[in-house]
């Protein structure tokens, strides 16, 4: 969002800055001579096209002027007709997203992240807005290039905390009176404090927080000479997660639990463990609080084995409430105050295993497995008001819904269509909340728009924002349809999206680019991607899909790459590739491959198995699964759960499922791009894989994202990279004399 944030100013002075940065043409200067030195506050979006004309003025105001501006502007339009043109990769510096939106208690008016982007400093940002739950006075409660976000509200709605940078760069928590919007910080921590949670009296937050431990050190370095410069102390490490991907290497301590006072203060810290605590929530009568955490000896050698916990607030003592083999997490409180939902299941070292939603009494007792026949897994869970069920989303077939499930596990769907977090390529990613009386505000996708603003009573759903209305108003946007066929291998159905670029025309030969996500447990879906939109923009149709391993199909879909990853879902991607070409617009001749994570794993086995694309890019790939799993930020956790033996056990197992075992097969020229700082897939599986294709005289090139995560786009211009670099790819080699582009 390109945005200019003005209080108080006067409308001459206003009209007169904009017509000199050429966004208004000279004959709307008029309007400035009639409003004068009129004061007003007022929050304005500015979307800029080439040659400096202005397209949209986005504007709140006070409403003793509404009636007046709204005549003004019908008898001068600022935005002018605009020739439609398809997506420009700088596009992605003027999308908007809607994010966490939090209903009030009493369901009358929900808060959103409104989620924009700085071209001048390639930064994400975001403020918080407001809106009636009919859709009426939308406004900001914060302005600035900023990150505000974490909205919660008080139990009597008659306050939030949130997250915010505001007064520098260092993040508080705040509290804002929604009466008179005044603003406090109420933490100046060295760390920022992360789940909060409101006491039931609304005197106290609870949160976790990160808290330093001085990790000592064998090495003893003489003393230096007075004056010496020396180089910084050798690092001593001897924790088995000592790096996160995005985090860089990690400082050595652990994630606490404490309390905080509304007036501020000093945090109390109540947790002194060597273990990490999961986010708070309070007991009714305040004298509680239930959590999760992984209290094991061998804690990290069994990642997935948390319980439920509650801890004493006067006295800091602890009881475990659940004890089985697996992972107990989420813990939510029943209206009434009597029983934990949460969720979990039974730990059997897959690589996918379903999250179930159980219920117990808040003593641990009595505990039930409540969605014992539902095959999808149970996401985002909080109680109805009457306590008779409880509301969640889940990942449905490429659709995230919203539903509602009984205490005796009957399910029944809300609403679809959520969506839309995921702004680089489809990812299913959506969230929602729950007012006192059953009203909800989601995130609505679509595969036409990123994640706006949704809202339902159970009876009807509604769509509050249009947040990149005005850039799609003189852009054309791809069509993306479903599309479903039958794997070669196992005559399996297998869902796909097929992409076809602006003023399509299927009488013509397009080429053809096959996206692949990663994961692997994770899915595609009917909700919009820059990403694929810009390659379609490029004049290329576009095969997505989610082939077998993926989420959203349930346990024994997901896990039939359990320990053969990759394997047959190579089959079920290549049959849809022949399903999309026999719909005829497809230049077979014309055919590319790529994919991120996961998806560069299966780019990478795909160009050792058959030679029929033209030419691929492989993002951020694992390509030597034994140095992989003793590389990455995960160790106990890859080596347990995608394998069924540590790499030195069974080598021939780790070679035989990796990409670099069929090098010697490559012919298909392959670009590897990754991020520099990427500690999930690390660069270093990319250099494997760059080197041995140089040693095979296959033609490659290699594109390093500096200070580039595993998750890429961190910064827009990332995402640009990105895909401007596999476009240069794919062109280089696109063979311009087969088949006839439709542009």
């Amino acid at each position: 969002m390109g945005g200019f944030f003005v209080k108080k100013c006067k409308f001459q002075t206003l009209f007169i800055f904009l017509h000199f940065l050429k966004l208004i043409p000279a004959n709307c200067l008029f309007l400035a001579g009639i409003l004068g030195q009129t004061s007003v506050i007022l929050y304005l979006s500015i979307t800029k096209c080439v040659g400096g004309k202005i397209i949209t003025l986005k504007y709140t105001m006070m409403k003793s002027l509404l009636k007046t501006l709204v005549l003004l502007f019908a008898i001068t339009p600022l935005s002018y007709g605009q020739v439609q043109s398809n997506l420009q990769l700088i596009d992605i510096f003027n999308m908007e997203f809607v994010s966490d939106p939090q209903i009030s208690p009493d369901g009358s008016k929900v808060i959103y992240v409104r989620n924009f982007k700085d071209v001048m400093t390639d930064q994400n940002h975001s403020n918080l807005w407001i809106v009636n739950f009919d859709g009426s006075n939308n406004r900001p409660l914060t302005t600035g290039n900023q990150n505000d976000f974490y909205p919660r509200w008080s139990h009597d709605g008659k306050k939030i905390i949130f997250k915010s940078n505001m007064a520098d760069e260092k993040m508080k928590l705040y509290m804002m009176w929604m009466d008179t919007k005044e603003i406090v910080p109420l933490t100046n921590t060295s760390k920022t404090p992360e789940a909060v949670s409101w006491s039931y009296d609304d005197k106290f937050v609870a949160f976790n927080m990160f808290v330093p431990k001085k990790q000592g050190s064998i090495v003893k370095m003489p003393e230096k000479p007075e004056g010496a410069k020396w180089n910084t102390p050798p690092t001593y490490i001897t924790d088995m997660n000592y790096r996160g991907d995005g985090q860089g290497y990690l400082e050595s301590g652990n994630m606490q639990l404490f309390t905080l006072p509304i007036e501020g203060g000093t945090p109390r810290q109540l947790t002194f463990t060597e273990f990490d605590h999961d986010a708070p929530i309070w007991s009714i009568d305040n004298q509680h609080l239930y959590f999760s955490a992984n209290y094991h000896k061998e804690e990290e050698l069994t990642p997935l084995d948390d319980e439920i916990y509650q801890l004493a607030v006067n006295d800091g003592s602890i009881k475990a409430l659940t004890k089985r083999y697996g992972p107990d997490f989420d813990p939510v409180l029943s209206p009434n105050g009597k029983k934990i939902a949460y969720l979990g299941f039974d730990d059997k070292h897959k690589g996918y295993q379903i999250k179930r939603l159980n219920v117990m009494d808040i003593d641990g007792n009595n505990s039930i497995l409540i969605s014992k026949g539902f095959d999808r897994d149970i996401q985002n869970i909080a109680w109805a008001s009457d306590g008779k069920g409880l509301y969640f989303q889940y990942d449905d077939k490429g659709d995230t819904k919203l539903a509602f499930i009984s205490l005796s596990g009957k399910v029944s769907v809300i609403t679809e269509n959520l969506g839309g977090l995921s702004l680089g390529r489809p990812y299913n990613a959506a969230s929602f909340s729950l007012s006192n009386n059953n009203r909800f505000a989601f995130t609505l996708g679509g595969t036409n728009h990123p994640a706006d603003l949704g809202v339902s009573d159970s009876k009807k759903s509604r769509r509050l924002t249009a947040l990149n209305d005005d850039l799609f108003s003189f852009r054309n946007l791809a069509n993306v349809e479903e599309i479903w066929w039958e794997s070669s291998y196992d005559q399996r159905k297998i869902q796909g999206w097929v992409v076809t670029p602006p003023n399509f025309d299927p009488s013509k030969k397009y080429p053809m680019i096959l996206e692949i996500h990663g994961g692997p447990f994770a899915s595609y879906g009917s909700v919009y991607s820059f990403e694929l939109q810009a390659f379609a923009a490029a004049g290329y149709v576009v095969l997505y899909a989610n082939p077998r391993g993926s989420s959203g199909y349930g346990e024994e879909f997901g896990n039939l790459i359990h320990h053969d990853y990759p394997n047959h879902d190579y089959d079920d991607l290549m049959s849809g590739v022949d399903a999309v070409i026999k719909k005829g617009f497809v230049d077979e001749k014309n055919l590319f491959v790529t994919g991120g994570s996961g998806g560069g794993v299966l780019t990478a086995w795909i160009v050792g198995k058959t030679n029929r694309f033209k030419a691929a890019v492989v993002a951020k790939p694992v390509i030597n699964w034994y140095s992989f799993v003793l590389y990455a930020d995960a160790p106990s956790f890859f080596s347990k759960y995608w394998f069924p033996n540590k790499p030195w056990e069974d080598p021939t197992n780790y070679l035989k499922r990796s990409p670099l075992s069929y090098v010697g097969n490559v012919k298909t020229p392959t670009m590897l791009l990754t991020g520099e700082e990427d500690f999930r897939t690390p660069i270093a599986e990319s250099e494997q894989f760059y080197a041995a294709l140089k040693l095979e005289n296959v033609e490659t090139a290699m594109v390093r994202i500096p200070g580039a995560s595993h998750g890429i786009a961190n910064r827009p211009s990332n995402l640009i990279a990105k895909i401007a670099s596999i476009l240069a790819w794919f062109e280089k080699y696109k063979n311009e004399n087969e088949g006839e582009v439709g542009m």
